[in-house]
Protein backbone atom coordinates (compact mmCIF):
# COMPACT_ATOMS: atom_id res chain seq x y z
CA UNK A 1 0.00 0.00 0.00
CA UNK A 2 2.60 2.34 0.76
CA UNK A 3 4.45 1.92 -2.50
CA UNK A 4 1.33 1.96 -3.98
CA UNK A 5 0.84 5.50 -2.12
CA UNK A 6 3.79 6.55 -4.01
CA UNK A 7 3.56 5.57 -7.26
CA UNK A 8 0.17 7.62 -7.13
CA UNK A 9 1.97 10.61 -6.05
CA UNK A 10 4.64 10.40 -8.59
CA UNK A 11 2.13 9.98 -11.02
CA UNK A 12 -0.09 12.80 -10.03
CA UNK A 13 3.06 15.20 -9.69
CA UNK A 14 3.75 14.52 -13.35
CA UNK A 15 0.41 15.02 -14.43
CA UNK A 16 0.83 18.26 -12.35
CA UNK A 17 4.09 18.99 -14.76
CA UNK A 18 2.56 18.52 -17.88
CA UNK A 19 -0.76 19.79 -17.31
CA UNK A 20 1.41 23.32 -15.76
CA UNK A 21 3.82 23.31 -19.17
CA UNK A 22 0.83 22.83 -21.28
CA UNK A 23 -1.17 26.13 -19.80
CA UNK A 24 1.58 28.23 -19.43
CA UNK A 25 2.69 27.94 -23.08
CA UNK A 26 -0.28 27.23 -24.86
CA UNK A 27 -3.53 27.78 -23.69
CA UNK A 28 -4.33 29.35 -20.00
CA UNK A 29 -6.59 27.67 -18.32
CA UNK A 30 -8.62 29.55 -15.15
CA UNK A 31 -9.94 27.00 -12.62
CA UNK A 32 -12.73 28.57 -10.76
CA UNK A 33 -14.73 26.75 -7.57
CA UNK A 34 -17.94 28.39 -6.73
CA UNK A 35 -19.69 26.68 -3.43
CA UNK A 36 -22.09 28.28 -0.86
CA UNK A 37 -23.39 28.24 2.19
CA UNK A 38 -26.92 27.33 2.94
CA UNK A 39 -29.05 28.60 -0.15
CA UNK A 40 -26.89 30.87 -1.49
CA UNK A 41 -27.74 30.51 -4.81
CA UNK A 42 -24.86 28.87 -6.47
CA UNK A 43 -26.30 27.40 -9.89
CA UNK A 44 -27.79 30.51 -10.82
CA UNK A 45 -24.70 32.40 -9.73
CA UNK A 46 -22.88 30.01 -12.19
CA UNK A 47 -25.95 30.16 -15.07
CA UNK A 48 -26.10 34.07 -15.00
CA UNK A 49 -21.95 34.21 -15.04
CA UNK A 50 -21.70 32.32 -17.81
CA UNK A 51 -24.75 33.90 -19.76
CA UNK A 52 -23.36 36.91 -19.17
CA UNK A 53 -19.77 36.22 -19.78
CA UNK A 54 -21.33 35.11 -23.99
CA UNK A 55 -23.59 38.02 -24.16
CA UNK A 56 -21.35 41.07 -22.72
CA UNK A 57 -24.09 43.98 -22.77
CA UNK A 58 -24.58 43.92 -19.14
CA UNK A 59 -20.53 43.73 -18.16
CA UNK A 60 -19.25 47.38 -18.34
CA UNK A 61 -17.27 46.53 -15.26
CA UNK A 62 -15.24 43.84 -17.00
CA UNK A 63 -12.07 45.67 -18.90
CA UNK A 64 -11.86 43.14 -21.39
CA UNK A 65 -15.29 43.31 -22.17
CA UNK A 66 -15.58 47.05 -21.62
CA UNK A 67 -12.49 47.65 -24.54
CA UNK A 68 -13.66 44.95 -27.17
CA UNK A 69 -11.19 43.06 -26.82
CA UNK A 70 -13.28 39.34 -26.19
CA UNK A 71 -14.10 38.42 -29.92
CA UNK A 72 -15.55 35.16 -28.98
CA UNK A 73 -17.01 33.15 -26.30
CA UNK A 74 -18.31 29.76 -26.16
CA UNK A 75 -18.79 26.34 -24.28
CA UNK A 76 -17.02 23.39 -24.99
CA UNK A 77 -16.94 19.66 -22.95
CA UNK A 78 -15.55 20.01 -19.69
CA UNK A 79 -12.00 18.88 -19.83
CA UNK A 80 -12.89 15.85 -16.83
CA UNK A 81 -15.16 13.29 -18.23
CA UNK A 82 -15.82 11.42 -14.90
CA UNK A 83 -17.63 14.53 -13.87
CA UNK A 84 -20.67 15.34 -14.41
CA UNK A 85 -21.40 19.02 -17.27
CA UNK A 86 -23.47 21.84 -15.18
CA UNK A 87 -26.56 22.13 -17.28
CA UNK A 88 -26.24 25.01 -18.14
CA UNK A 89 -28.64 25.18 -20.77
CA UNK A 90 -31.45 23.57 -18.81
CA UNK A 91 -30.68 26.45 -15.66
CA UNK A 92 -31.04 29.28 -17.85
CA UNK A 93 -34.32 28.09 -19.78
CA UNK A 94 -35.58 27.75 -16.47
CA UNK A 95 -34.61 31.40 -15.17
CA UNK A 96 -35.65 33.09 -18.63
CA UNK A 97 -38.94 31.16 -19.37
CA UNK A 98 -42.22 32.84 -19.61
CA UNK A 99 -43.12 31.83 -15.85
CA UNK A 100 -39.31 31.81 -14.74
CA UNK A 101 -38.39 28.97 -11.50
CA UNK A 102 -35.62 29.20 -9.76
CA UNK A 103 -33.27 26.15 -10.89
CA UNK A 104 -32.87 22.96 -8.11
CA UNK A 105 -29.83 23.93 -5.96
CA UNK A 106 -26.15 22.03 -5.98
CA UNK A 107 -26.06 18.61 -4.76
CA UNK A 108 -23.10 17.05 -6.44
CA UNK A 109 -19.68 18.41 -8.16
CA UNK A 110 -20.22 19.53 -11.86
CA UNK A 111 -18.10 21.24 -14.46
CA UNK A 112 -18.30 23.46 -17.40
CA UNK A 113 -15.83 25.26 -19.67
CA UNK A 114 -16.31 28.19 -21.31
CA UNK A 115 -13.59 29.62 -23.75
CA UNK A 116 -12.57 32.75 -24.36
CA UNK A 117 -10.81 34.29 -27.55
CA UNK A 118 -9.82 37.36 -26.53
CA UNK A 119 -7.49 39.94 -28.20
CA UNK A 120 -4.04 40.92 -25.91
CA UNK A 121 -3.68 44.12 -24.74
CA UNK A 122 -0.40 46.10 -24.08
CA UNK A 123 1.65 47.69 -27.17
CA UNK A 124 2.45 45.10 -28.81
CA UNK A 125 -0.93 43.97 -29.09
CA UNK A 126 -1.53 44.67 -33.29
CA UNK A 127 1.69 42.50 -33.75
CA UNK A 128 0.12 39.25 -31.64
CA UNK A 129 -3.20 37.55 -32.57
CA UNK A 130 -6.07 36.60 -30.47
CA UNK A 131 -5.05 33.75 -27.57
CA UNK A 132 -7.53 31.39 -26.09
CA UNK A 133 -8.49 31.36 -22.63
CA UNK A 134 -10.13 28.60 -20.78
CA UNK A 135 -12.04 28.92 -17.44
CA UNK A 136 -13.08 25.90 -16.46
CA UNK A 137 -16.04 26.11 -13.26
CA UNK A 138 -16.25 23.86 -10.73
CA UNK A 139 -19.53 23.74 -8.50
CA UNK A 140 -19.80 21.58 -5.45
CA UNK A 141 -21.78 22.05 -2.15
CA UNK A 142 -20.60 24.20 0.38
CA UNK A 143 -21.09 21.06 3.30
CA UNK A 144 -18.40 19.76 1.53
CA UNK A 145 -15.95 21.91 1.97
CA UNK A 146 -16.57 21.79 5.94
CA UNK A 147 -15.40 18.94 5.85
CA UNK A 148 -11.58 19.70 4.88
CA UNK A 149 -11.55 20.96 8.39
CA UNK A 150 -11.86 17.14 9.33
CA UNK A 151 -8.97 16.11 8.01
CA UNK A 152 -6.84 17.91 10.87
CA UNK A 153 -9.01 16.20 13.21
CA UNK A 154 -9.11 13.25 15.15
CA UNK A 155 -12.50 11.83 15.63
CA UNK A 156 -12.18 12.08 19.86
CA UNK A 157 -11.79 16.01 18.35
CA UNK A 158 -14.67 16.01 16.12
CA UNK A 159 -16.72 14.62 18.25
CA UNK A 160 -15.74 17.11 21.54
CA UNK A 161 -16.17 20.33 19.44
CA UNK A 162 -19.57 18.84 18.05
CA UNK A 163 -21.01 18.19 20.94
CA UNK A 164 -19.87 20.93 22.58
CA UNK A 165 -21.71 23.17 20.29
CA UNK A 166 -24.96 21.04 20.75
CA UNK A 167 -25.70 22.26 24.54
CA UNK A 168 -28.62 24.50 24.03
CA UNK A 169 -29.83 24.11 20.60
CA UNK A 170 -33.83 22.13 20.56
CA UNK A 171 -32.47 20.91 17.11
CA UNK A 172 -30.10 18.28 19.36
CA UNK A 173 -32.55 17.12 22.07
CA UNK A 174 -33.80 13.94 20.51
CA UNK A 175 -29.94 13.14 19.49
CA UNK A 176 -28.26 13.88 23.20
CA UNK A 177 -30.79 11.88 24.63
CA UNK A 178 -30.31 8.82 22.09
CA UNK A 179 -26.90 8.99 22.69
CA UNK A 180 -27.38 9.46 27.21
CA UNK A 181 -28.67 5.83 26.37
CA UNK A 182 -25.90 4.27 24.85
CA UNK A 183 -22.98 3.31 26.24
CA UNK A 184 -19.74 3.73 24.11
CA UNK A 185 -18.31 0.93 25.51
CA UNK A 186 -20.88 -1.61 24.46
CA UNK A 187 -20.52 -4.37 21.67
CA UNK A 188 -21.18 -2.95 18.65
CA UNK A 189 -24.87 -3.61 17.11
CA UNK A 190 -25.06 -2.37 13.43
CA UNK A 191 -29.17 -1.63 14.06
CA UNK A 192 -28.02 0.87 17.16
CA UNK A 193 -25.25 2.53 15.28
CA UNK A 194 -27.44 3.01 12.39
CA UNK A 195 -29.90 4.45 14.53
CA UNK A 196 -27.57 6.80 16.56
CA UNK A 197 -26.55 8.06 12.98
CA UNK A 198 -29.98 8.68 10.99
CA UNK A 199 -30.81 10.68 13.85
CA UNK A 200 -27.44 13.10 14.21
CA UNK A 201 -28.42 13.74 10.62
CA UNK A 202 -31.44 14.57 11.34
CA UNK A 203 -29.82 16.89 13.85
CA UNK A 204 -28.10 17.96 11.00
CA UNK A 205 -30.52 19.30 8.08
CA UNK A 206 -32.72 20.84 11.28
CA UNK A 207 -29.59 22.64 12.33
CA UNK A 208 -29.19 23.88 8.38
CA UNK A 209 -32.81 24.49 8.01
CA UNK A 210 -32.51 26.47 11.66
CA UNK A 211 -29.49 28.79 10.14
CA UNK A 212 -26.20 26.93 11.42
CA UNK A 213 -23.04 26.22 9.36
CA UNK A 214 -21.27 23.65 11.25
CA UNK A 215 -23.27 20.76 10.14
CA UNK A 216 -19.85 18.57 9.12
CA UNK A 217 -19.80 15.76 8.02
CA UNK A 218 -21.55 17.36 4.89
CA UNK A 219 -21.88 13.60 2.99
CA UNK A 220 -24.60 12.99 5.50
CA UNK A 221 -26.35 16.19 4.24
CA UNK A 222 -26.21 14.93 0.58
CA UNK A 223 -25.34 11.52 0.82
CA UNK A 224 -26.29 10.61 -2.68
CA UNK A 225 -24.64 6.99 -3.89
CA UNK A 226 -23.39 6.73 -0.33
CA UNK A 227 -26.50 6.68 1.65
CA UNK A 228 -26.80 3.56 4.23
CA UNK A 229 -23.14 3.18 3.57
CA UNK A 230 -20.68 2.13 6.89
CA UNK A 231 -18.75 5.11 5.87
CA UNK A 232 -21.43 7.34 6.48
CA UNK A 233 -23.20 4.95 9.52
CA UNK A 234 -21.41 7.21 12.41
CA UNK A 235 -22.04 9.75 14.94
CA UNK A 236 -20.08 11.93 17.50
CA UNK A 237 -20.11 9.87 21.01
CA UNK A 238 -17.66 10.59 23.98
CA UNK A 239 -15.44 7.71 25.99
CA UNK A 240 -12.41 6.68 27.09
CA UNK A 241 -9.71 6.66 23.64
CA UNK A 242 -10.84 4.88 20.95
CA UNK A 243 -12.90 2.23 23.28
CA UNK A 244 -12.20 -1.89 24.09
CA UNK A 245 -12.57 -3.74 20.60
CA UNK A 246 -15.40 -4.38 19.05
CA UNK A 247 -16.66 -1.68 21.03
CA UNK A 248 -19.45 0.98 19.13
CA UNK A 249 -17.09 3.77 20.00
CA UNK A 250 -14.20 1.69 18.10
CA UNK A 251 -16.38 1.04 15.15
CA UNK A 252 -17.53 4.91 15.16
CA UNK A 253 -13.69 6.13 15.44
CA UNK A 254 -12.75 3.54 12.55
CA UNK A 255 -15.53 4.82 9.99
CA UNK A 256 -14.72 8.50 10.80
CA UNK A 257 -11.50 7.73 9.86
CA UNK A 258 -12.58 5.97 6.63
CA UNK A 259 -15.04 9.26 6.27
CA UNK A 260 -11.74 11.36 5.92
CA UNK A 261 -9.76 8.57 3.97
CA UNK A 262 -12.32 7.75 1.36
CA UNK A 263 -14.66 10.50 0.89
CA UNK A 264 -13.04 13.91 1.93
CA UNK A 265 -9.53 13.18 0.38
CA UNK A 266 -10.50 11.96 -2.89
CA UNK A 267 -12.55 15.39 -3.35
CA UNK A 268 -9.66 17.59 -1.75
CA UNK A 269 -7.49 16.07 -4.37
CA UNK A 270 -9.66 14.97 -7.23
CA UNK A 271 -11.14 18.56 -6.97
CA UNK A 272 -10.01 21.02 -4.54
CA UNK A 273 -6.40 21.13 -5.26
CA UNK A 274 -6.72 21.74 -8.45
CA UNK A 275 -8.53 25.12 -7.96
CA UNK A 276 -6.80 28.60 -8.65
CA UNK A 277 -9.63 30.89 -7.87
CA UNK A 278 -12.76 30.27 -5.65
CA UNK A 279 -15.81 31.77 -4.95
CA UNK A 280 -17.82 31.29 -1.60
CA UNK A 281 -21.38 32.36 -2.08
CA UNK A 282 -22.99 33.36 1.39
CA UNK A 283 -26.37 34.56 2.13
CA UNK A 284 -25.46 37.05 4.73
CA UNK A 285 -29.40 38.97 4.80
CA UNK A 286 -30.55 35.31 5.85
CA UNK A 287 -27.77 34.95 8.69
CA UNK A 288 -29.12 38.32 10.22
CA UNK A 289 -32.46 37.74 10.36
CA UNK A 290 -32.27 34.32 12.02
CA UNK A 291 -29.87 36.35 14.84
CA UNK A 292 -26.51 37.23 16.29
CA UNK A 293 -25.91 32.96 16.93
CA UNK A 294 -26.60 32.35 13.48
CA UNK A 295 -23.90 34.95 12.45
CA UNK A 296 -21.32 34.07 14.66
CA UNK A 297 -22.19 30.40 13.19
CA UNK A 298 -21.25 31.61 9.67
CA UNK A 299 -18.42 33.31 10.89
CA UNK A 300 -16.96 30.44 12.01
CA UNK A 301 -17.59 28.67 8.98
CA UNK A 302 -16.10 31.02 7.08
CA UNK A 303 -12.80 31.01 8.89
CA UNK A 304 -13.05 27.52 8.87
CA UNK A 305 -13.24 27.91 5.06
CA UNK A 306 -10.52 30.19 4.25
CA UNK A 307 -8.33 27.86 6.43
CA UNK A 308 -8.94 24.97 4.13
CA UNK A 309 -7.84 26.43 1.13
CA UNK A 310 -3.63 26.56 0.57
CA UNK A 311 -3.33 30.31 -0.56
CA UNK A 312 -0.71 32.45 -2.57
CA UNK A 313 0.46 33.40 -5.65
CA UNK A 314 0.70 30.93 -8.83
CA UNK A 315 4.32 30.82 -10.49
CA UNK A 316 5.42 28.54 -12.83
CA UNK A 317 8.05 27.01 -10.65
CA UNK A 318 6.31 27.00 -7.56
CA UNK A 319 3.20 25.24 -9.47
CA UNK A 320 5.10 22.47 -10.56
CA UNK A 321 7.12 21.93 -7.20
CA UNK A 322 4.41 22.56 -4.70
CA UNK A 323 1.29 22.04 -6.89
CA UNK A 324 -1.75 24.80 -7.37
CA UNK A 325 -2.67 27.75 -4.80
CA UNK A 326 -5.90 29.31 -4.74
CA UNK A 327 -4.70 32.68 -5.99
CA UNK A 328 -7.80 34.94 -5.33
CA UNK A 329 -10.82 34.16 -3.39
CA UNK A 330 -14.12 36.46 -3.07
CA UNK A 331 -16.67 36.42 -0.86
CA UNK A 332 -19.61 37.71 -1.92
CA UNK A 333 -22.89 38.15 -0.42
CA UNK A 334 -25.66 37.22 -2.49
CA UNK A 335 -29.13 38.21 -2.31
CA UNK A 336 -28.12 42.09 -2.51
CA UNK A 337 -31.36 42.93 -4.52
CA UNK A 338 -33.29 42.29 -1.69
CA UNK A 339 -32.11 45.63 -0.41
CA UNK A 340 -32.21 49.04 -1.70
CA UNK A 341 -28.93 50.01 -3.15
CA UNK A 342 -27.96 52.39 -0.49
CA UNK A 343 -27.65 49.56 1.81
CA UNK A 344 -25.37 47.86 -0.61
CA UNK A 345 -21.85 49.18 1.17
CA UNK A 346 -23.60 48.52 4.59
CA UNK A 347 -23.49 44.81 3.56
CA UNK A 348 -20.17 44.66 2.03
CA UNK A 349 -18.89 46.36 4.87
CA UNK A 350 -20.34 43.46 7.18
CA UNK A 351 -18.65 40.69 5.07
CA UNK A 352 -15.17 42.48 5.57
CA UNK A 353 -15.78 42.49 8.94
CA UNK A 354 -17.25 38.72 9.39
CA UNK A 355 -13.52 37.30 7.00
CA UNK A 356 -11.20 40.21 8.37
CA UNK A 357 -8.93 37.81 10.39
CA UNK A 358 -8.66 35.07 7.83
CA UNK A 359 -8.48 37.32 5.19
CA UNK A 360 -5.70 38.99 6.11
CA UNK A 361 -4.04 35.50 6.45
CA UNK A 362 -4.84 34.60 2.95
CA UNK A 363 -3.31 38.36 1.72
CA UNK A 364 0.12 37.59 3.70
CA UNK A 365 0.80 34.04 2.15
CA UNK A 366 -0.08 36.50 -1.39
CA UNK A 367 -3.56 35.57 -2.15
CA UNK A 368 -5.82 38.29 -3.34
CA UNK A 369 -9.36 38.41 -1.33
CA UNK A 370 -12.56 40.56 -1.73
CA UNK A 371 -15.85 41.17 -0.33
CA UNK A 372 -18.84 41.98 -2.16
CA UNK A 373 -22.87 42.43 -2.30
CA UNK A 374 -24.42 41.06 -5.66
CA UNK A 375 -27.63 39.76 -7.16
CA UNK A 376 -26.25 36.91 -9.60
CA UNK A 377 -29.55 37.71 -11.17
CA UNK A 378 -32.07 40.83 -10.17
CA UNK A 379 -35.38 39.49 -9.34
CA UNK A 380 -36.45 43.18 -7.58
CA UNK A 381 -37.11 46.77 -8.45
CA UNK A 382 -36.01 49.71 -6.40
CA UNK A 383 -38.95 52.21 -4.98
CA UNK A 384 -39.33 54.71 -2.31
CA UNK A 385 -42.66 54.96 0.06
CA UNK A 386 -43.74 56.71 3.19
CA UNK A 387 -44.69 54.90 6.42
CA UNK A 388 -46.01 56.47 9.24
CA UNK A 389 -44.41 59.67 8.47
CA UNK A 390 -40.81 58.27 7.59
CA UNK A 391 -39.59 57.61 3.87
CA UNK A 392 -38.44 54.35 3.97
CA UNK A 393 -36.21 52.70 0.17
CA UNK A 394 -38.22 49.42 -0.48
CA UNK A 395 -37.23 46.83 -2.96
CA UNK A 396 -40.41 45.48 -5.07
CA UNK A 397 -40.84 41.48 -6.44
CA UNK A 398 -43.09 38.74 -6.35
CA UNK A 399 -43.03 37.21 -3.29
CA UNK A 400 -42.18 33.20 -4.49
CA UNK A 401 -44.87 31.75 -2.00
CA UNK A 402 -48.04 33.19 -2.50
CA UNK A 403 -46.88 34.73 -5.79
CA UNK A 404 -48.20 37.87 -5.21
CA UNK A 405 -46.40 41.63 -5.92
CA UNK A 406 -45.25 43.14 -2.26
CA UNK A 407 -42.95 46.26 -1.26
CA UNK A 408 -40.48 44.72 1.16
CA UNK A 409 -38.39 46.79 3.59
CA UNK A 410 -35.97 44.18 5.50
CA UNK A 411 -34.76 46.61 7.95
CA UNK A 412 -31.88 49.41 8.37
CA UNK A 413 -28.50 47.33 8.80
CA UNK A 414 -25.78 49.08 10.80
CA UNK A 415 -22.88 51.28 9.20
CA UNK A 416 -20.78 50.08 11.69
CA UNK A 417 -20.12 46.13 11.38
CA UNK A 418 -19.48 45.69 14.74
CA UNK A 419 -22.87 46.69 16.27
CA UNK A 420 -23.66 42.82 14.60
CA UNK A 421 -20.52 41.25 15.14
CA UNK A 422 -19.97 41.98 18.72
CA UNK A 423 -23.58 40.64 20.13
CA UNK A 424 -23.14 38.15 18.16
CA UNK A 425 -19.67 37.01 19.68
CA UNK A 426 -20.56 37.37 22.81
CA UNK A 427 -23.60 34.88 22.16
CA UNK A 428 -26.53 37.58 21.98
CA UNK A 429 -30.17 35.56 21.83
CA UNK A 430 -31.34 38.29 19.60
CA UNK A 431 -31.06 41.93 18.21
CA UNK A 432 -31.52 44.57 20.41
CA UNK A 433 -32.52 47.26 18.69
CA UNK A 434 -33.59 46.20 14.94
CA UNK A 435 -35.81 43.22 13.47
CA UNK A 436 -33.92 42.26 10.27
CA UNK A 437 -36.48 40.61 7.85
CA UNK A 438 -36.21 38.51 4.01
CA UNK A 439 -38.66 38.16 1.81
CA UNK A 440 -38.05 35.16 -1.17
CA UNK A 441 -38.68 36.42 -3.97
CA UNK A 442 -39.66 34.59 -7.51
CA UNK A 443 -37.64 35.49 -10.20
CA UNK A 444 -39.06 38.15 -12.56
CA UNK A 445 -39.78 37.45 -16.22
CA UNK A 446 -36.94 38.49 -18.51
CA UNK A 447 -37.11 40.35 -21.76
CA UNK A 448 -33.51 40.48 -23.10
CA UNK A 449 -32.36 42.47 -25.97
CA UNK A 450 -29.22 40.80 -27.94
CA UNK A 451 -25.99 40.77 -26.78
CA UNK A 452 -27.43 41.10 -23.39
CA UNK A 453 -26.73 38.53 -20.46
CA UNK A 454 -29.26 38.36 -17.64
CA UNK A 455 -29.97 41.86 -14.95
CA UNK A 456 -27.93 41.21 -12.06
CA UNK A 457 -25.68 43.52 -9.49
CA UNK A 458 -22.16 43.63 -9.39
CA UNK A 459 -21.44 40.37 -11.47
CA UNK A 460 -19.40 42.22 -13.83
CA UNK A 461 -16.97 43.36 -10.74
CA UNK A 462 -17.26 39.95 -9.71
CA UNK A 463 -16.02 38.33 -13.08
CA UNK A 464 -13.51 41.62 -13.37
CA UNK A 465 -12.10 40.25 -9.87
CA UNK A 466 -11.46 36.73 -10.98
CA UNK A 467 -10.69 37.29 -14.64
CA UNK A 468 -9.29 40.58 -15.13
CA UNK A 469 -5.90 40.45 -14.37
CA UNK A 470 -5.59 37.32 -17.02
CA UNK A 471 -7.62 38.71 -19.59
Amino acid sequence: MVISSLADTVLRQIETVQDTVNETLFEPVIRIGVTGLARSGKTVFITSLVANLLDRGRMPHLVAAAENRIEAAFLQPQPDDTVPRFDFETHLSQLTARAPVWPDSTRAVSELRLSLRVQRAGLLAGLQGPRTIHVDIVDYPGEWLLDLALLDKSYAEWSGEVLGRLTGRPEAEDYLARLAETDPAAKLHEPDAKALAEQFATYLTAARDAGYYDCTPGRFLLPGDLAGSPVLTFAPMQGEGTGPRGSLLREMNRRYEAYKREVVRPFFRDHFARIDRQVVLVDALGAIHKGPRAVEDMRGAMADILGSFRPGGNAFLSQIFQGKRVEKILFAATKADHLHHSQHAKLTAIMEALLRGAADRARFAGAGTAAMAIASLRATTEDSVTHEGQKLDVVRGVLLDTGKAAAFYPGDLPQDPGHLLTPARAGAQSWLDQDYRVMNFAPSPLTLRPGDGPPHIRLDKAAQFLLGDRL
